[in-house]
């Protein structure tokens, strides 16, 4: 899929994504991997940006968690966010169906003669 389809909905796939509960980056990322059937495959220096400004902005907190010597930080929803997350819900079935209704027109009815 192109990368360009995905610019302006990866705020809405990463906190939907997280909608389930803390990640860290890497398994954001396997997220929505997986959920994408593979289609889409985000890079870190893609995620790791947006991450942090959906942090800055209240979408997101996030804390550090240790797994053997390593730490690595993980995100997750804040009330805020989960408010976005539903705005763009509701925004991308719009979107949807606003493309659908010009790309897949349904014939209009045949009137009866």
């Amino acid at each position: 899929m192109k990368s360009d389809a995905v610019r302006g909905h990866l705020d809405g796939l990463l906190l939907a994504v997280l909608e389930s509960g803390p990640l860290h980056g890497y398994a954001i990322i396997a997220a929505v991997q997986e959920r994408s059937g593979g289609a889409l495959e985000l890079r870190t220096g893609t995620i790791y940006p947006a991450l942090n400004r959906m942090e800055r902005l209240g979408l997101l907190r996030s804390h550090w968690q240790s797994v053997g010597e390593r730490r690595r930080r993980c995100y997750e929803l804040t009330d805020a966010g989960r408010g976005s997350l539903a705005t763009e819900r509701t925004a991308w079935r719009d979107f949807t169906a606003t493309i659908g209704a010009v790309l897949d027109p349904t014939p209009p009815p045949r009137s009866a003669s």
